[in-house]
């Protein structure tokens, strides 16, 4: 009996420990995915993936595109919906929530935010294109 080695590849959580994501947002955002790739093969209970494809995948449908704004100039939930396509429902269900950071002032009616604040507040949160179509 002859035993075959394990396919070279990353597991979900090399792959989570990679970029910096907990393992279940990977194996729950992730990996079902439409273009996520097939598995390799497995390394023991875990299934391995060709991380070249992963970052592929990762890359042109799951990663947040780099977002400019101003770190001086105070913006609105929509003119910040605009910029990052965050929803503006979603920043203030998030600010309703505490995980989106205080307005840093107000225009008018809105809450406004610094763009250095947007900015800090977008480092730790996940975000993914929508895909053509949706």
């Amino acid at each position: 009996m002859v035993d075959t080695p394990p396919p070279a590849g990353e597991t979900v959580r090399e792959i989570a420990a990679r970029y910096g994501r907990a393992e279940t947002t990977v194996t729950t955002h992730w990996v079902p995915h439409p273009e996520w790739p097939e598995p390799l093969g497995r390394r023991g209970r875990a299934y391995v993936y060709d991380p070249a494809a992963v970052d592929r995948v990762v890359s042109e449908h799951l990663a947040r595109p780099a977002v400019e704004l101003e770190p001086r100039r105070e913006y609105s939930a929509a003119e910040i919906e605009a910029a990052t396509g965050v929803s503006a429902g979603a920043i203030r269900a998030d600010k309703s929530k505490g995980r989106w950071p205080a307005p840093d002032g107000r225009r008018g009616r809105a809450d406004v935010w610094l763009g250095a604040t947007v900015l800090d507040a977008l480092k730790g949160r996940q975000g993914y294109r929508r895909r053509a179509g949706r």
